[in-house]
């Protein structure tokens, strides 16, 4: 396969090469992008909580770290569409807070989590490519934005909550379609085109032209690099093929019925029957790949029963 790409998609780079301390400056540049302060990644933390029992979910994520002010933060790329990501992301996060703190511990040692998912498949209505959300408790007549009381240092002071509470943000990567003037946006385009410019002096994609380069990468490294791209190919192409029947079959039936609601209901059928198809044909790929059932349930949001009869 031919990869017309400079640099390394960061899909890939997050799952096997950002996990070395040596290129922490390449995630931490992206961190600090967003968050508008000095990152400093001190370690990668297990991503994997341990299980109490069987019916337990895990928390698994692409990486988890904690930063210099003993922060955690989550970093998950998503290519493929799932209906209850945001159920996700607050499980993950939740998840990530009670794995770090210890029964008799005071609440004080509760960790802030930010969670950050890069996604590659339409999530929703919303025009932007960048969508940040925190908590604040604001007054219902006044208006004003609620501080707490809590103890640092031995002194009471105030904080607001969104200093304590989870910070999300959610990149769309496939809403990105501007020019890259500012250092977020040369970040989505790496992002979503693999291109850095040569004279960039945005935080992480500096560090990135140096150890994100595909000519650097070993033969090996090199074929499973492209027998990844391959895949993302194929899973693309079923996904919009599964999209288009969805949407036909979906139109077909609202217009037989010949009324709002039966267009409404085809619809919504449509695209449901649609979601599952393309869900099974990129199942039944993975499989066919020898990947582990796990990780396509991730991959699909697929039961594991769904996937065991396939």
């Amino acid at each position: 396969m031919e990869v017309n790409n400079k640099y390394i998609r960061f899909d890939w780079a997050v799952k096997r090469m950002l996990r070395d301390k040596a290129n922490f400056a390449v995630l931490e540049g992206l961190i600090t992008v967003l968050t508008g302060e000095k990152v400093t990644i001190m370690e990668l933390l297990e991503s994997e909580g341990n299980q109490e029992h069987a019916s337990d979910k895990f928390n698994r994520v692409d990486i988890k770290a904690k930063n210099s002010k003993d922060e955690i933060i989550i970093v998950e790329v998503q290519l493929t569409r799932q209906l209850y990501f945001l159920h996700r992301m607050l499980y993950g996060v939740s998840k990530a807070i009670t794995e770090h703190i210890e029964i008799g511990q005071m609440y004080d040692k509760v960790k802030k989590v930010y969670s950050i998912n890069i996604l590659y498949f339409d999530l929703g209505k919303g025009n932007d490519y960048l969508y940040h959300g925190k908590t604040v408790f604001t007054g219902v007549h006044t208006h004003d934005l609620l501080e707490v009381n809590t103890r640092e240092a031995d002194e009471l002071r105030m904080r607001v909550p969104h200093d304590i509470f989870p910070e999300y943000y959610i990149i769309r990567v496939n809403e990105f379609n501007s020019v890259a003037t500012t250092p977020i946006e040369e970040w989505l385009d790496y992002l979503k085109n693999n291109r850095i410019k040569d004279n960039t002096s945005t935080p992480g994609l500096k560090e990135a032209r140096k150890k994100l380069l595909y000519m650097t990468m070993s033969d090996k490294e090199r074929k499973a690099y492209e027998a990844h791209m391959d895949d993302i190919m194929v899973q693309n192409d079923v996904l919009d093929t599964a999209k288009m029947e969805g949407r036909a079959e979906g139109r077909a039936e609202g217009l037989a019925e010949g009324r709002a609601e039966g267009r409404a209901e085809g619809l919504a059928e449509g695209r449901a029957e649609g979601e599952l198809s393309k869900a099974m044909a990129i199942a039944r790929n993975l499989k066919s790949m020898g990947i582990g059932v796990a990780d396509i349930i991730k991959a699909t949001g697929l039961t594991v029963d769904e996937v065991a009869k396939l």
